[in-house]
């Protein structure tokens, strides 16, 4: 468990100490280039859940939805972590990624009422949606758990399982 611990707190502390030099060093909707033409630091709140989804539905019901599935999944999160953190080591760091990150995310709706957004990414007039430090986490962690998916079906598919 201190393991997982130590990985959620990190993700959260460094999700958090970032949105909040963004929220104080920039007005919201400023932008400030950091790689000309690629990436930009832009300070966006997003209501909705990833990449903008539902952030253009008003009501109470949206914000007391994504609180409760936050709540949620970061149960669902925990129990997977006990049930697999010796099954593979990627799964015993992307889980806690994923929690961290959705930890980071959940901070904010319970603060803010949306989530700090500011990493923009873009090619030409293409952007890619806003994200933070705990999209990134959540983003690596199922990448990670996905490969472990991946090497434990090669695994049983070797032994004949």
């Amino acid at each position: 468990m201190p393991v997982f611990i130590f990985i959620v707190a990190t993700v959260v502390v460094l999700d958090q100490a970032t949105k909040a030099w963004i929220t104080h060093s920039f007005a919201l909707y400023e932008s400030v280039a950091v790689i000309p033409g690629f990436f930009n630091l832009t300070y966006l709140t997003n209501k909705g859940a990833a990449f903008g989804f539902l952030a253009g539905q008003n009501g109470a019901w949206r914000h007391l939805l994504f609180l409760v599935l936050g709540a949620v999944a970061l149960v669902v999160i925990v129990i997977a972590w006990y049930r697999l953190r010796f099954a593979h080591r990627l799964y015993a760091i992307s889980l806690p990624m994923i929690a961290g990150g959705a930890l980071g995310n959940l901070i904010d709706r319970v603060r803010l009422g949306s989530v700090v957004d500011f990493l923009d990414v873009f090619v030409g007039s293409y952007h890619w949606p806003a994200f933070n430090v705990a999209d990134s986490a959540i983003c690596v962690g199922v990448g990670l758990f996905l490969l472990a998916n991946i090497q434990e079906a090669k695994a049983m598919k070797t032994v004949g399982i």
